[in-house]
């Protein structure tokens, strides 16, 4: 049985392990005081490390350093573009009041979307997956041309963050220039896994995250091209090309770039290897149980996430009973105010409801071993065994 002394943690795609040299980058750059909008040298100093982190950045994804903008995170990049988008592009023209978003975003641009509709006026369309998790870009050319001139934007993830499937960014954002609508894309989850080029990728905005690959938490970026018009979320100091104000976080910012170009600078070796790793615990997962379900796109996905469903249980007995054993993954559901709902990702795609309940999500990282998929191997099959007949007493 699974020694409970040792910790496997299989939750990446949630948060990942500070790497060693972020911290060493951070706790040497808190050493150091200095506000980077002053004057003064110490100022000066300051920005100089901030500008030195934009650039770091900009470098490695493919972008200018007046591109980069910081935030406090993902949520508040996807935010600023959707919202900001939407904004502006109604002010420019009433018309444009038409959002178009793929129905398996990540909440961050999900309830933010439903919010500008809820209280701003917006008109939603959120646009069909295929049973893979895949975009279908018809639905999206249908939906543009049938008015291209009331779309405001276009938004679809670079990749997913439950089942890992890759979009075709290339596809949509050539579209979405083709009628002259700006496109957003969260690519939280693709950076440091897959090549991530901005200005390659056509898109107009662009969110990252720190905690996602290694750096701090509480920091992120959003990358907006030069010509794109924005109205800002936050208001005070003018930071940030006037599009983010607030207090620049100078240990953070160098923490997120020495995350962002280790992550890139070695980004097809480490893919192998964590597809290496996640296709052996696909497979001896199915070995242990052969009626498990695998979500997602084997063939175009993330190298990271292996998402299963397991028929005729409940996905919070398996991630408890797991947890208990020492292994940590997630679920593929969401809760909200307490009520366990299945994931919209899954049903989305075109799952059922009592298998979406029953799904786990496994995520590996750099710190994941051959060690981790051999506990998953030796846990799973008692485990799901378990799971089952607490749900059989249940239905009695």
């Amino acid at each position: 049985m699974y020694e409970s002394e040792r910790r496997v943690y299989l939750d990446h795609a949630a948060t990942s392990p500070v790497l060693p040299g972020v911290v060493e980058v951070v706790a040497e750059a808190m050493t150091h005081l200095g506000n980077p909008s002053s004057l003064h040298a110490a100022g000066r100093q300051a920005r100089k490390m901030v500008e030195e982190s934009r650039e770091t950045v900009a470098a490695a994804l493919g972008a200018r350093p007046s591109e980069v903008v910081f935030t406090s995170g993902g949520t508040e990049a996807d935010n600023l573009a959707v919202k900001g988008l939407y904004w502006s592009r109604r002010s420019a023209d009433e018309r444009r009041v038409r959002i178009l978003a793929s129905a398996v975003e990540h909440h961050a641009v999900l309830d933010t979307v439903q919010w500008l509709g809820d209280a701003q006026g917006a008109r939603i369309e959120w646009l069909p997956v295929d049973a893979t998790g895949r975009l279908d870009v018809d639905a999206l050319r249908v939906a543009i041309e049938r008015d291209p001139d009331s779309v405001a934007l276009v938004t679809v993830m670079w990749a997913n963050n439950e089942v890992g499937t890759l979009q075709p960014i290339d596809e949509v954002s050539a579209l979405a220039r083709e009628h002259g609508i700006p496109f957003h894309t969260d690519a939280v989850q693709a950076v440091g896994q897959v090549p991530v080029n901005f200005s390659a990728s056509g898109a107009d905005t662009m969110t990252i995250s720190g905690h996602k690959i290694g750096g701090p938490m509480g920091v992120g970026a959003l990358l907006l091209q030069r010509d794109v018009e924005l109205t800002p979320v936050l208001h005070g100091g003018g930071q940030e090309r006037d599009v983010r104000s607030g207090t620049l976080d100078t240990p953070s910012y160098a923490g997120l770039a020495t995350a962002v170009a280790t992550v890139t600078d070695d980004v097809s070796m480490h893919a192998r290897e964590l597809g290496r790793l996640r296709d052996e615990l696909v497979r001896r997962v199915r070995d242990a149980v052969p009626d498990v379900v695998y979500n997602g796109d084997p063939s175009s996905s993330l190298p990271s996430i292996a998402h299963l469903s397991f028929p005729g249980c409940e996905g919070d007995s398996l991630l408890l009973l797991l947890d208990a054993m020492g292994i940590h993954c997630s679920t593929g559901s969401a809760c909200s105010t307490g009520v366990p709902r299945p994931s919209h990702v899954l049903l989305a795609m075109g799952i059922d409801e009592e298998v979406a309940r029953a799904s786990l999500r496994f995520s590996l990282g750099r710190t994941s071993t051959q060690e981790d998929v051999d506990a998953v191997a030796g846990a799973i099959g008692p485990v799901t065994e378990r799971a089952r007949a607490a749900g059989m007493v249940g239905v009695r």
